[in-house]
């Protein structure tokens, strides 16, 4: 194998190192810009819509996901289902 041959399959490992888990299982799924939209999904259904958002988008920017519907199912999300607060209550709506 040429020298330019093992530096390709080297970068190859490499990046699938780095992509890999910002990829894995169903985490990172939102891009930050749809993290609004998927918000008011899932908050449209609160007699508390503001507060629902605020706490939503944040979760959604530091986890990159948002669990389907409009309650429950954080089973599907992880990250954003352990997301804590200050006092150690679960965060994420």
């Amino acid at each position: 194998m040429g020298r330019f041959q093992l530096s390709f399959v080297v970068f190859l490992v490499a990046s699938m190192t780095i992509i890999d888990p910002s990829i894995a299982g169903s985490e990172g799924s939102c891009p930050v810009e749809q993290c609004p939209s998927a918000c008011e999904v899932r908050c449209s259904a609160t007699h508390h819509p503001g507060n629902c958002m605020d706490v939503c988008i944040d979760c959604c920017g530091k986890c990159l996901c948002v669990p389907s519907g409009t309650i429950g199912n954080k089973d599907e999300r992880p990250c954003y289902r352990d997301m804590k607060t200050k006092e150690g209550k679960l965060k994420c709506p």
